[in-house]
């Protein structure tokens, strides 16, 4: 059987459907916390219906949300859909994680879900970098042990704050990366500096954090921006885009109602 998993991000709401072993549907949408239960519920038929599926055959889901006001919203849509209520990654819910920071109740529900899946598909340390809207790297021990996670501006939100603070800098794409190191003109000056800082910054700090733990890690990157960084890193990076869907996968197995198996 089926089911459906979203996670809502503060850029992008990720929405997926998966059974067992497989991601059957791995879609991104714009998240807007205006947007009511009907235009959401309007949206996954759309997307349903393109991928060609049934609503009505999804045994049930899951969300995960850095957005708190959409908890209830996206539940409520989906509800419309498929007409049976979704569980939400919190307090409560069976994890398998041990998370050992100051206030558990602190930690993210998508660093969780990623933690989770990392912890299920690599014997630890595992370093999980996720390049959203802002750029973190969770630490994940031995024994699926949450050690601790680093929190910085994500690329798009950098390239975003340097335009709009400086008078001659323009705004620009990053789709074609550098064309080298030292660039020769403003945009190619930008594009350099984002994408070797950002590569350079990730290289540094999975160093400084291997040096604490005394053991090289294994690293995963996901997130949107990952694709574009990970190639001008010169540490081994594994990309994963689908980490996050997976962990929500397990979390979901694990707290499913009886009569769902």
């Amino acid at each position: 059987m089926s089911f459906i998993a979203i996670n809502a991000g503060n850029t992008y709401i990720t929405i997926g459907v998966l059974d067992e072993e497989n991601v059957l549907l791995s879609s991104k949408i714009k998240t807007d916390r205006f947007r009511t239960a009907d235009e959401y519920a309007v949206i996954l038929h759309e997307l349903f219906r393109i991928h060609r599926i049934d609503g009505e055959t999804l045994e049930g889901g899951i969300i995960s949300s850095v957005v708190p006001a959409l908890k209830q919203t996206l539940q409520d849509a989906i509800y419309k859909i498929i007409g049976k209520q979704c569980l939400i990654v919190g307090p409560g819910l069976k994890n398998g994680l041990k998370i050992k920071i100051d206030n558990p109740a602190q930690l993210g529900s998508d660093l969780v879900a990623e933690a989770v899946a990392a912890a299920a598909e690599h014997r630890g340390p595992v370093l999980i970098v996720d390049m959203s809207t802002a750029t973190t790297v969770s630490v994940v021990g031995k024994n699926a042990d949450y050690l601790g996670c680093m929190i910085m501006p994500g690329m798009t939100l950098s390239l975003e704050a340097l335009c709009a603070h400086t008078a001659q800098l323009p705004h620009i794409s990053l789709a074609e990366g550098p064309r080298g190191v030292v660039g020769t003109n403003t945009n190619d000056c930008i594009v350099n500096g984002v994408i070797y800082g950002n590569a350079a910054m990730i290289d540094g700090v999975v160093d400084r954090i291997s040096a604490e733990l005394k053991e090289e890690p294994v690293v995963i990157a996901m997130g949107e921006r990952c694709e574009q960084i990970v190639p001008y890193c010169r540490r081994e990076i594994l990309v994963d885009k689908e980490l996050l869907l997976k962990g929500l996968r397990i979390i979901y197995l694990r707290n499913r109602k009886k009569d769902q198996v």
